[in-house]
């Protein structure tokens, strides 16, 4: 006869997505037993599946991000390189618009991960349920959890065949995204409601896969349009990733008022006359449609602080979107939420499973790397009409007017554009943008003019066909 781990030995992960994946693998360190619960039927390789409409659109892990994988699932950056994806270096192989100018492709300072969401999800699953400590639920529903406003016990599960029943655990974590239902879980305890704060820059994202001409499919830099979200009329934006298979990933967007359009036709249209230059635009007239456009509105930001709530009960956390979802334009969810993984197994390393106090602790530990990719995101979304009902604070409009700064600096000085990219790629916390060194740099403003035109070298225009 087996001996099946006891309930308090195990770990139940709601979510069986990027963040839900990375966790079960962070905790199949302390639980006998790992089981994630995942509402859809997950393919057996980089496939689109229904609960992830966001597949569809541009992804990419900061190397704040990818070092917090490889800490999770050493070797994952050779594994995710072998299927296709790819390493590329910032800022040298970055074109980029910034409200503040073009910045140079200063020498590398850090780097993404450049793959389909599709494969780096099948890439991650794979590595994570290799290990016969986890199992997979599939088309299995998170219904509630169990047990008091003082400690978590289980959750309330319903199974493919429309059973429900409790699954007893000693920790549960909701990485159930966007739509977690952790809020209305706590209340149902006796819990109060967590400080909430939204902002809702109105953006639309419109997103199409391209083949690459056929010379421009190794080594071709991102091209990133960003808008002016104080400038007159609405903010429109697009971004070019090289992906797997020579293909282009193209993401446009638009606020209230500039919103892309669902129609193939208004594609490219859109990006050559809509943004704030047109090399997008002349870019995709030279590559191969390999999709039809896939529109979403789901990009606003939300951020639960449970780690402010006076009481948080014993067994239970909340990780990645669940907690904090980000406009996609900057690129941080994926990173933040492995961060939050990292962290979570840290607080347990060093606190023991099961001791009490232990899900507090983690919480809080998971707001950090949250706190800074929702300053990123907060410092420019604020200032869109109709973001917030009151519109961007007094700390808003400081903190805006300093990054603002710094960016204009980093347009022509490789010191600074590299803090920047330290905070941006979520490997430094933003007191590095605080040392008297930064400040008094960025009160000198850039070292070199602005550009012109697009930092692009002749090799690379040639190779796309632009002239």
């Amino acid at each position: 006869m087996t001996d099946r781990p006891s309930p308090l030995r195990t770990a139940v992960v709601l979510g069986g997505s990027h963040t839900g994946m990375l966790a079960a693998g962070a905790l199949a360190e302390f639980a006998d037993r790992v089981v994630i619960v995942e509402r859809d039927t997950l393919p057996e390789g980089p496939a689109p599946r229904k609960g992830l409409p966001q597949a569809r659109h541009a992804h990419m892990l900061w190397s704040g991000g990818v070092r917090a994988m490889e800490e999770l699932l050493p070797g994952i950056t050779d594994a995710l390189k072998a299927a296709g994806g790819r390493r590329h270096p910032v800022t040298t192989g970055v074109v980029a618009l910034s409200a503040q100018g073009w910045f140079r492709r200063w020498p590398e300072s850090h780097h993404v991960i450049l793959a389909g969401r599709d494969l780096l999800d099948a890439t991650v699953r794979a590595r994570v349920l290799a290990d016969e400590r986890i199992e997979l639920l599939g088309e299995t529903e998170a219904l509630g959890l169990t047990g008091t406003d003082a400690a978590v016990t289980g959750v309330r599960i319903r199974t493919r065949d429309g059973a429900e029943r409790t699954l007893p655990a000693g920790l549960v974590v909701d990485a159930t995204g966007r739509g977690s239902r952790a809020t209305q879980w706590l209340a149902d305890l006796g819990l109060p409601a967590p400080e909430r704060r939204e902002i809702d820059p109105g953006l639309v994202y419109a997103s199409r896969l391209f083949l690459a001409p056929e010379t421009a499919r190794d080594g071709f830099p991102v091209v990133n349009l960003q808008p002016d979200p104080r400038g007159a009329g609405p903010g429109r934006s697009g971004f070019l990733l090289p992906i797997e298979n020579g293909r282009w990933i193209v993401t446009l967007a638009g606020t209230r008022g500039g919103e892309p359009s669902a129609a193939s036709e208004d594609f490219v249209p859109f990006a050559r006359e809509k943004l704030r230059h047109p090399l997008l635009g002349e870019l995709l007239e030279r590559a191969e449609p390999l999709s039809d456009v896939s529109v979403t509105r789901s990009t606003l930001n939300r951020r639960n602080f449970y780690e402010r709530m006076p009481v948080w009960p014993e067994n239970f956390t909340v990780l990645g979107d669940a907690l904090a979802v980000f406009n996609p334009v900057y690129g941080h969810g994926l990173s933040a939420a492995a961060q939050g993984a990292v962290r979570l197994r840290a607080v347990i390393r060093r606190h023991g499973w099961g001791t009490p106090g232990l899900a507090r602790r983690v919480q809080r530990a998971v707001a950090r790397p949250v706190r800074a990719a929702w300053d990123l995101a907060l410092g420019q979304d604020v200032f869109y009409p109709g973001a917030t009902e009151q519109g961007p604070t007094v700390r808003d409009r400081l903190l805006s007017a300093y990054v603002g700064r710094l960016m204009y600096t980093a347009t022509g000085n490789g010191r600074i554009a590299r803090r920047v990219t330290d905070v941006t790629s979520l490997e430094r916390g933003a007191e590095v943008l605080l040392t008297p060194g930064v400040l008094l740099a960025a009160a000198r403003g850039p070292l070199k003019p602005p550009l012109a035109a697009p930092p692009m070298t002749a090799e690379e225009r040639k190779a796309a066909g632009v002239v």
